[in-house]
């Protein structure tokens, strides 16, 4: 049998076979296919979570989504992002003929055939996304945001040297290779923490044989980190949330409420000129931005009248509230769930789909709260200083 591309590790009383395997050959699903035969390991690893393991074996479920959960749990993003590894995989399977993590899959049916024991080893996703969103600060963030918005309107081909590339990339690395490039603190969360988590998990599968299928970026790392002990709890846990932006973002709202209140008491007229600002603005912008998303005209009067209050409390937004009226008027159908991935390959689709819509009023709508805030607030200040 072919050894190529196969390391071997004996780790105690365990035989422990990687399979480093590139997520766009056709080629990596068949040797996974004959090792696993061959060696009739007791348990099979795959990088895989739970919600992967999920979208892998049940199409993702989208019917079953609940949007107006995903607005209260804050999870617009994380559903962007997927969104985004989605649109990703579906054009490399166009373009080449490949299904993205057909050697997961493979992995999945030989587990069944051979009666071995299934383990998802990897991080769950949104630990690794929560991570790796902690540690860019507010400009990465703007940064990954752009980043992965482009990745969904992107209609550019991709090229047979970057197809090559990524045969030895992580999925989540390849899409998020230009970033990854601008910020390398992130190559520790995406790929170095998943190697000590992917080495614990493997190491404590069940049975005396256990066949590993992995991305090859994973099997240098794993091999060095699998003769360590790994805390697991340690490396699932969210990061512990900065108080500066929680700072920031009462400082702010206090001082316009603080300037607003000494000038309605030095001159009535003044002040209401700065609380006609304050709205106009961002009322407006919001607004705006609800309206640039197509969004339901009471969904673009909720962004107007929500925006001045939220933009004076850190912890709600103005598009929540948006999002959650166009959810309400324009309920997304099964049909819109089954079709979102393929709505994403093209600009049309992600406007027109009803789910895409309201995660575009959800972010439209807070960015332009957010700019209304900064002008907004400018023209307080100013009004103040004019009048004091």
């Amino acid at each position: 049998m072919e050894e190529q591309n196969i390391t071997r590790i004996q780790v105690n009383d365990k035989e422990i076979i990687l399979i480093g395997t590139a997520h766009v050959s056709k080629q990596s699903a068949e040797q996974v296919k004959e090792v696993i035969k061959a060696e009739q390991p007791d348990a099979v690893c795959v990088e895989l979570d739970e919600q992967r393991y999920q979208s892998i074996s049940e199409g993702s479920k989208w019917a079953d989504t609940d949007i107006f959960r995903i607005i209260k749990e804050k999870k617009a993003t994380l559903l962007l992002m997927n969104l985004a590894i989605s649109s990703f995989q579906k054009r490399m399977a166009k373009q080449f003929g490949i299904n993205a993590g057909q050697e997961m899959i493979q992995g999945i049916q030989s587990a069944k055939e051979i009666d071995a024991e299934l383990v998802l080893a990897d991080r769950n996703i949104q630990t690794t996304f929560s991570r790796i969103w902690h540690g860019v600060g507010f400009f990465g963030k703007a940064k990954l945001m752009l980043q992965v918005v482009y990745s969904i309107f992107s209609n550019e081909s991709i090229t047979e040297e970057e197809l090559e590339k990524m045969k030895s990339q992580d999925m989540l690395d390849s899409m998020l290779n230009d970033f990854t490039e601008n910020f390398p603190r992130l190559k520790e969360p995406l790929i170095d923490e998943r190697d000590q988590y992917l080495s614990q998990k493997i190491k404590e599968a069940p049975g005396k044989k256990i066949v590993a299928v992995l991305g090859a970026a994973h099997v240098p790392g794993i091999t060095k980190e699998i003769h360590r002990e790994h805390d697991l709890k340690q490396l699932s846990k969210q990061p512990p949330k900065s108080r500066l932006p929680k700072l920031i973002g009462w400082t702010i709202p206090i001082l316009i409420i603080a300037l607003i209140a000494y000038t309605f008491a030095a001159n009535p007229s003044a002040g209401a000129q700065q609380t006609i600002s304050w709205v106009l603005w961002n009322g407006s912008f919001s607004a705006l931005g609800t309206a640039l998303a197509l969004g339901h005209p009471l969904a673009i009067l909720t962004a107007f009248v929500a925006a001045p209050i939220t933009s004076l409390n850190p912890l709600i937004a103005a598009g929540w509230f948006a999002g959650f009226v166009q959810a309400l008027i324009r309920k997304p159908k099964v049909g819109d769930f089954e079709t979102l991935s393929d709505d994403v390959l093209h600009v049309k689709g992600f406007w027109n789909n009803k789910v895409t819509r309201i995660l575009l009023i959800i972010v439209l709508a807070n960015i332009g709260s957010s700019l209304g805030t900064v002008i907004g607030g400018a023209d307080v200040i100013r009004l103040f200083f004019e009048n004091i």
